[in-house]
């Protein structure tokens, strides 16, 4: 088993990450929070787990040890594979997902594109048991945190970070303003890994 890799980042994309190991480019699937924190050419040591099928062996990576955990742990449930777990990862975090099954958040689940009511409601029995108590000062339930007043400078660096122009970035953040502003009017928190996702939709629109 991989359970880690460190290097420097070699290349970046929407959903992949390529750390150079010992002259070797080792391409990772990784869930656009993981990739804002990567920057090209710079160190990174990234959690790891190894999905092996008949035609294919896939590196998945993951900001820390406890993030590959639970998308181990969401892959013992009927039903979920590795890209649906690495999906829920993209929207909540570790303990947001403890939380969200320990108290039967339906709603939380079903805010997974791939999952939906009928199914989040039998995730929530299969993982009952199975991930735990949550562990940090995190645990809030929902998609990632972002500071509200900080989301746009977050979301530019990640753009830039996968090789955008400083003027394409300032473009696609203004694309995605108005629904950072939406959430923000309705008391939530902008989530910069839903607003990555919707930011290179636009800029691979204009490509």
């Amino acid at each position: 088993m991989i359970a880690f890799v460190s290097g420097p980042v070699a290349a970046l994309a929407p959903d992949t990450a390529v750390v150079e190991v010992g002259g070797v480019g080792l391409a990772l699937h990784c869930t656009p929070g993981t990739l804002s924190g990567l920057r090209l050419g710079e160190q990174t040591r990234l959690a790891t787990s190894l999905v092996v099928r008949e035609d294919s062996l896939t590196l998945y990576g993951f900001a820390d040890d406890d993030e590959r955990q639970v998308f181990e742990l969401l892959q013992t449930a009927s039903g979920v594979g590795p890209r649906l777990a690495q999906a829920m990862l993209a929207v909540h975090t570790p303990d947001a997902l403890r939380i969200a099954v320990s108290t039967g958040d339906e709603k939380a689940l079903t805010g997974v594109p791939g999952i939906g009511k009928k199914g989040a409601q039998k995730l929530l029995l299969e993982l009952k048991d199975r991930l735990g108590e949550p562990i940090g000062s995190s645990a809030v339930p929902g998609a990632r945190p972002a500071p509200a007043a900080g989301w746009s400078d977050q979301l530019h660096t990640a753009l830039v970070g996968l090789g955008y122009a400083p003027r394409e970035a300032d473009e696609a953040v203004a694309a995605v303003t108005p629904r950072a502003e939406a959430a923000l009017a309705d008391g939530g928190v902008p989530q910069v890994a839903q607003l990555l996702r919707a930011a290179l939709q636009t800029l691979n629109r204009t490509r």
